[in-house]
């Protein structure tokens, strides 16, 4: 038995101080009944207790990479912000690109019993953008995301096969990461005056612009579910709020770091500042902040990429792009919603479990439900100087942060509190 000692809770009706008992894997009481006796208490005093968050876009880097993360390593960066389920993506090395590679990986995640993990499935073989991959074997083997991230698929006709071919699977639907190479170049961040001020190769934001109109566009046509993958653009926003006033089946996330920062953070050309796509101007950051706060950004996503400090500790145009995000994701989310705790939760948990399909996750708390659970202190000051991340490349290493996760469940057991990972 743990019990949950005297926190706000998030269930049906808002917001209610209460205690919470746990057994097994459900909640068995929302209250302040006789539960202490014998139990394991957390004192969750001036914390709030709501449905564990869930992240739909994570690297792990295994197989292929694991000296910069690995399965065990991103499993316990995940649980100590909070997190009870992610979504691993296929550009691993291998590619995730066959029902047999994608359960292996997620089996041997799920081992650690730490949380819930399911993989993306790529819609190419090899993510070479040439030819399908066994999307109803992906699919029959459990795996509902399809997603080439890191690329997209240039070629509109084939990526069209594909979603009329993914329309017909139910809760199946494409995880897009929008971009047109074509017109990036050797740019190293945003095509802008901070660029021009670095002599640096700019990225244009209509890069990403033409791909989700195209996408879009492409799902109308096909009646596919779109996901747009973290999304940096005024432009992308416009069109996205365009297409969901018309109908269209598609929902959008946002990386914490586009809403903690913008290009003019890189007068120093920090190298833990790169990432894919690129800060792009306060303009741009304003616009996915206000559609973050009213439901056109439906999710908040980390697209955790760890590189190791020597492969970040080069100049900023010879620096691998991406950064970590699981373990300062949701202090930064609070602040850009306001500490507006409901809309925190819907785009932390609610949202994301409903597009990820994780049916045990994003939960009202109360008796019966799956014990699925993040106790987060909002107004707790810290700085983030280590992570249970391999990795150390964030972009708010050092930097004081308002808001931490002081505790996990996942299916009833503590995997996270304080400092440390429970096993």
């Amino acid at each position: 038995m743990i019990v949950l000692k005297g926190g706000m809770v998030l269930g049906p009706n808002g917001l209610t101080r209460e205690n919470v008992a746990i057994a097994g894997d459900a909640i068995v009481d929302v209250g302040h009944t006789g539960w202490l006796e014998g139990a394991r208490i957390i004192d969750a005093t001036n914390s709030i207790i709501g449905p564990g968050f869930v992240d739909l876009h994570v690297h792990f880097r295994d197989p292929g990479q694991t000296w910069k993360e690995d399965l065990e390593s991103g499993s316990r960066a995940a649980v100590a912000g909070g997190f009870t389920a992610v979504t691993m993506m296929p550009n691993t090395e291998p590619a995730i690109d066959t029902p047999e590679a994608a359960a292996e990986v997620v089996a041997r995640t799920n081992q650690l019993d730490l949380l819930t993990v399911t993989a993306a499935g790529a819609l190419t073989r090899g993510r070479k953008g040439l030819e399908p991959t066994d999307l109803q074997g992906l699919y029959d083997a459990g795996f509902r995301m399809f997603s080439d991230d890191g690329d997209s698929v240039a070629d509109a006709d084939l990526l069209e096969q594909i979603m009329g071919v993914i329309s017909g699977l139910p809760g199946a639907f494409v995880s897009e990461h929008a971009e047109d190479v074509s017109m990036t170049g050797d740019g190293h961040m945003h095509d802008g005056e901070v660029s021009a001020r670095h002599g640096l190769g700019g990225l244009p934001a209509q890069a990403e612009e033409v791909i989700v109109e195209r996408d879009i566009e492409l799902s109308n046509r096909t009646r596919c579910r779109l996901h747009l993958q973290h999304l940096s653009s005024a432009g992308s926003i416009e069109l996205v709020r365009k297409a969901k006033a018309a109908g269209s089946n598609v929902t959008a996330e946002v990386t914490p770091h586009h809403l903690g920062l913008d290009d003019t953070d890189l007068h120093n050309l920090n190298p833990n500042l790169k990432m894919y796509p690129p800060l792009r101007t306060p303009r741009d950051r304003a616009a996915l902040i206000e559609a973050l706060r009213d439901g056109v950004i439906d999710a908040v996503a980390t697209d955790h990429a760890p590189h190791t400090q020597g492969e970040k500790d080069v100049p900023f145009q010879d620096a691998p792009r991406g950064v970590i995000g699981l373990e300062t994701a949701a202090p930064v989310a609070f602040e850009a919603l306001s500490n507006d705790v409901d809309a925190f939760f819907e785009r932390m948990s609610v949202a994301p479990a409903r597009i990820g399909g994780f049916e045990r996750h994003g939960r009202a708390v109360q008796p019966g439900e799956p014990a699925n659970l993040v106790v987060w202190s909002p107004d707790t000051r810290w700085v983030p100087t280590t992570f249970q991340s391999k990795s150390s490349n964030s972009p708010f290493l050092g930097k004081e942060l308002t808001g931490r996760v002081m505790a996990t469940i996942h299916e009833g057991a503590l995997v996270y509190e304080g400092e440390g990972i429970n096993v």
